[in-house]
């Protein structure tokens, strides 16, 4: 095991980096492409004293294809993604969305894991902390108040991840350790809690260990991302339209709420009726470079494209 009275340590195995989740309890977290928890450090938004680097654990490396699933290791980055012929065989839509993530030098780095981990965005929060501190310090910041809406009760700072969307919408499963060896198999989808304070269950001292995706549904699926720019930018607003071989539709939705946004319907809704029930789950608010009004207006936009590639009208 790794000493703890250090502020950087690497872990060489699942049980070693638990050992040292354990022994610096609240004070630590994981650590491996850093694209996201580094430029949050140099902020001001990221305030763990240790980090423990899991690159090297070989176990958390890997896709695995299965006859009725796909395993990725949290350590595939998504570049790596992006470059399977199998994943772009059985689910191109993931590939597509891995690939919108930043750019290509970004991708080389970042992990899927780290991708369905990233911390929640909002255009008042992800400052210098010079700007925070005059601008007034929200609810996410240990504020009282949430700049975007004037409210003392809830952040909707949103969730950015663009491969949450397509991996919800395939109904993928996260298996996850808690420091005391507790395990944990659930739906991707359940593991965020709508708040965006602590927008989810698993704890910065969590080890992910497996993401699963069912290969056995004949999922065809659809990706759209809407940015100001082709590379670089954050999503305002990810769509993922899926259909099985039974013909159930599942679609989940990332940059209008704290969560992803998740709706099962079937064929005979249209996509009016498909647009409604998801606007009113969605929580946006003006708190990105578009609009709230707009970012709305393009969930139907989305929802009407992704079913007309995927033939449903």
């Amino acid at each position: 095991m790794k000493t703890v009275d250090k502020k950087y340590v690497r872990a060489t195995s699942v049980q070693d980096a638990l050992d040292c989740a354990q022994h610096n309890n609240r004070h630590a977290r994981f650590i491996a492409g850093g694209t996201d928890v580094m430029v949050n450090k140099q902020q001001g938004n990221e305030s763990s004293e240790v980090l423990i680097d899991i690159t090297e654990i070989k176990e958390l490396k890997g896709i695995t294809v299965g006859k009725d699933s796909v395993r990725l290791g949290p350590l595939v980055t998504l570049e790596e993604i992006v470059g399977s012929a199998e994943l772009r065989k059985l689910f191109p839509a993931l590939c597509e969305a891995a690939k919108s993530v930043g750019t290509p030098l970004i991708r080389t780095a970042a992990t899927i894991g780290g991708n369905v981990l990233c911390e929640n965005r909002c255009l008042y929060y992800n400052q210098s902390e010079w700007w925070r501190e005059a601008v007034g310090y929200c609810l996410k910041c240990e504020g009282d108040i949430c700049i975007a809406t004037g409210g003392p009760n809830a952040c909707f700072s949103e969730l950015v991840s663009d491969t949450v969307p397509v991996l919800v919408s395939m109904e993928a499963k996260i298996r996850y350790f808690h420091f005391n060896g507790e395990e944990k198999f659930v739906l991707l989808k359940d593991i965020y809690t709508g708040n965006g304070v602590r927008p989810r269950l698993i704890a910065n001292t969590d080890l992910v260990t497996d993401l699963v995706i069912p290969a056995d549904r004949g999922y065809r699926c659809v990706f759209n991302k809407l940015r100001l720019r082709e590379s670089l930018e954050f999503t305002s607003l990810s769509s993922s339209v899926s259909v099985d071989k039974e013909g159930k539709i599942r679609i989940a939705l990332a940059g209008v709420d704290p969560k992803p946004v998740y709706l099962e319907t079937e064929k005979d809704e249209t996509v009016e009726e498909v647009s409604k029930k998801l606007l009113k789950l969605s929580r946006a608010v003006d708190n990105d470079v578009f609009s709230r009004t707009y970012r709305r207006e393009m969930v139907k936009v989305f929802i009407e494209k992704s079913y007309k590639e995927l033939g449903l009208i």
